[in-house]
């Protein structure tokens, strides 16, 4: 079994479909050989039963059992043997037989106690050791006299070489016919083999290529109108390619803009760090305000890069899927009010309504609360001093609503790319990755997030996840 199990596939279909139809040949040929060997014995019996006439009691008186003299009643057996046989086995070939049977115990017993009106068959063989075909015949004799004599059988037999001819002629072609069979399907077995494993290679050398060369492009041909197990197969890695090369795509895409991003506050702390350490080399010190702004800056741009890394952090785990085993039914309106005071904390000269409905999602907590503190952040950061952030959840959608300068119709189609960044808004602290994150996370709740203008100015942010005003009943 374990060497069946090592070799190919095609061997292996090869193997199964020729063992399917030696198994099926080899029942059929021994099932047509049986029959025939009933049929044939069936005529041997029926030409043996045809071929006695009963004769009267005068002729076993006359012969005396085993008289020499031929009785013109006796039927005309030709090639065949024919004996009476008495109750104690004696037996008596009569001049018409071409031989003597030998007499068995059963032959007593059908003498002895059989049916006058039915003749026994059975397989038997001559003094000669030949196979023969013997029909026994229970008679019973009378007396001169008219009373009941002792019975005896009329032995009738016949040679079963011709038929054993015919069953072992018979027994060699089906062996013949059942070999060139098997030779057969085991040679169209593996074409078929072949022929329906023929696309398998071409997946095989196709996953192949992909694992030597890392080339992502390769497509593997598919019928658009086959639904077979094939065509399902090289659709499935024809998406999975694609969905890997997308996947690098992005990857290397979010690299290269990390790697961008990275560089403008490295580069600012470097210069700034090179000004602190020639001022400590040379002792030429830097005046106290140009030092004390020189710290800021180096403060606030490591509170950059720790806010950039924290992004790429966030949005690295959400690319990878990682939130969805931490999902479970969260009370939106909660998570709502948890990010509303640290916005308020960020933005303490403005005024952020709120108007909260009941709202239960399954989500991650974190990643969505996170989610909302970016919405309020980015509406904070664009209001005026002074200003209004209105907050409003109701039926599952969650707006929020600020009265700043607004983003221009042809930038809205990119404010949820990753790093991207509105001209006008480079001078404000972020990352630009506030937004990607959003949407990142809202498609994973299976929500939609949108930004539009508002009236009167402004924007206005609607978040909108699925779910219901009530919690699920096995949760508290």
């Amino acid at each position: 079994m374990r060497r069946f199990r090592t070799l190919p596939l095609r061997s292996r279909l090869a193997l199964l479909v020729a063992s399917a139809v030696a198994f099926a040949v080899a029942a059929v040929s021994v099932t047509c050989w049986f029959i025939v060997q009933g049929k044939l014995y069936e005529q041997v019996d029926n030409d043996l039963r045809r071929g006695i006439r009963a004769p009267g009691p005068e002729i076993f008186n006359a012969l005396n059992y085993c008289s020499a003299t031929p009785d013109k009643n006796l039927p005309p057996f030709r090639n065949n043997y024919v004996q009476v046989v008495k109750e104690d086995g004696t037996a008596c070939a009569l001049e018409n037989s071409v031989g003597k049977v030998k007499v068995t115990r059963s032959d007593k017993n059908v003498i002895k106690n059989g049916d006058l009106d039915k003749a026994y068959f059975r397989d038997g063989t001559d003094e000669d050791g030949d196979a023969v075909r013997v029909m026994v015949k229970p008679l019973a004799t009378t007396t001169a006299d008219g009373q009941p004599g002792p019975n005896v059988g009329l032995m009738i037999a016949v040679s079963l070489k011709s038929t054993q001819s015919t069953l072992n002629d018979l027994a060699l072609v089906l062996l013949l016919v059942s070999g060139l069979g098997v030779m057969g399907a085991g040679a169209a077995g593996l074409w078929v083999a072949r022929a329906g494993l023929r696309p398998v290679d071409e997946l095989t050398d196709a996953v192949e290529h992909v694992a030597r060369t890392e080339d992502l492009t390769v497509r593997i041909p598919v019928d658009e109108e086959s639904d077979d197990e094939i065509a399902r197969l090289s659709r499935s890695f024809n998406s999975m390619t694609a969905s890997l090369a997308s996947s690098r795509e992005l990857q290397q895409q979010l690299i290269a803009d990390a790697g961008h991003e990275l560089r403008t506050p490295l580069t600012s702390l470097r210069t700034n760090i090179e000004l602190l350490t020639r001022s400590e080399e040379t002792g030429r010190p830097i005046p106290p305000a140009d030092r004390k702004a020189l710290l800021a800056s180096v403060t606030a741009q490591m509170t950059e890069l720790a806010s950039l890394i924290g992004d790429l952090q966030t949005l690295s785990r959400s690319d990878a899927g990682h939130t969805a085993d931490r999902v479970e039914v969260v009370a939106l309106r909660d998570t709502v009010e948890a990010a509303l005071r640290r916005a308020r904390l960020r933005g303490p000269e403005l005024t952020i309504t709120a108007d909260l409905e009941p709202w239960f999602v399954r989500a991650e907590p974190s990643a969505l609360e996170r989610a909302i503190v970016n919405v309020l952040d980015n509406a904070v950061k664009f209001s005026p001093a002074g200003g209004t952030v209105d907050v409003r959840l109701k039926d599952g959608e969650l707006t929020v609503r600020d009265h700043g300068p607004g983003i221009p119709d042809d930038e809205l189609p990119h404010v949820f790319d990753r790093f991207w960044r509105s001209p006008d808004a480079r001078a404000l602290p972020g990352s630009g990755l506030g937004l990607s994150i959003v949407a990142r996370t809202v498609q994973q709740c299976g929500g939609e997030v949108a930004l539009r203008p508002a009236e009167g100015g402004g924007t206005i942010a609607a978040v909108r996840l699925p779910g219901a005003p009530t919690a699920p009943p096995d949760v508290p």
